[in-house]
């Protein structure tokens, strides 16, 4: 069982856009995927909304979560957060890959 949270970042003037660069360029993105328990740490454009950010943040259980909120980390994302004056939105889902339909598998290619 994978959690995944799927955050949106939305700012103005394209400081969402921003705040991703700066948490990739400044290494934190990267410190938070050699975390135990990330499977992955991903940012997103949605091509409708230029002044959001989607974060894909998939975790193998709720403890590596809560690890990594209590975390240094969290700072530095608040940090920014409030540097680009940001909102933000979540949503969470947990894996189901095993349940996955024969006739749902024909439309995945690998």
């Amino acid at each position: 069982m994978s959690i995944t949270m799927n955050l949106y970042y939305t700012g103005k003037d394209g400081n969402a856009r921003k705040f991703a660069e700066e948490m990739e360029q400044s290494g934190t993105a990267a410190l938070i995927r050699a975390e135990d328990g990330n499977e992955k740490y991903d940012y997103f454009f949605p091509m409708s909304d230029p002044e959001t950010v989607l974060l894909i943040d998939s975790w193998k259980d709720p403890e590596s979560i809560d690890v990594h909120h209590a975390s240094p980390m969290m700072n530095t994302i608040a940090e920014l957060r409030e540097k680009y004056h940001l909102h933000m939105r979540a949503e969470r889902y947990i894996s189901d890959d095993e349940s996955i339909s024969d006739a749902d598998k024909k439309f995945i290619k690998k």
